[in-house]
């Protein structure tokens, strides 16, 4: 055989394995990330779930607004101030950002 060839496969496996090498550091570093992806998936569920199912919220803030009106104000007011402020972090991002 040419020792031209034979250099070549041998590069080409070396770099194969190099290759697997680091696809398993890579899939080792990602397994830490696990936890924080599934509660972030879990967030997006439970907002998924709040959009489809406004009636739900609008029941129970006005079930806790009739049982105890000063605890329903004062998370009205939490959640007033956290929908603004997500919204103009969002803008924010998007002036950063590219429009895709």
């Amino acid at each position: 055989m040419n020792p031209k060839f034979i250099e070549l496969a041998l590069k080409k496996q070396r770099l194969q394995l190099q290759a697997a090498a680091q696809r398993v550091m890579i899939m080792q570093a990602l397994e830490s990330t696990t936890p924080a992806f599934a509660a972030a998936e879990k967030i997006r569920a439970g907002v998924r779930w709040a959009k489809a199912h406004p009636e739900w919220l609008a029941g129970i803030g006005v079930a806790l607004a009739v049982a105890r009106p000063r605890a329903f104000f004062r998370w009205a007011r939490r959640g007033f101030f956290l929908w603004r402020s997500l919204r103009r972090l969002r803008g924010a991002v998007e002036s950063i950002l590219p429009a895709h």
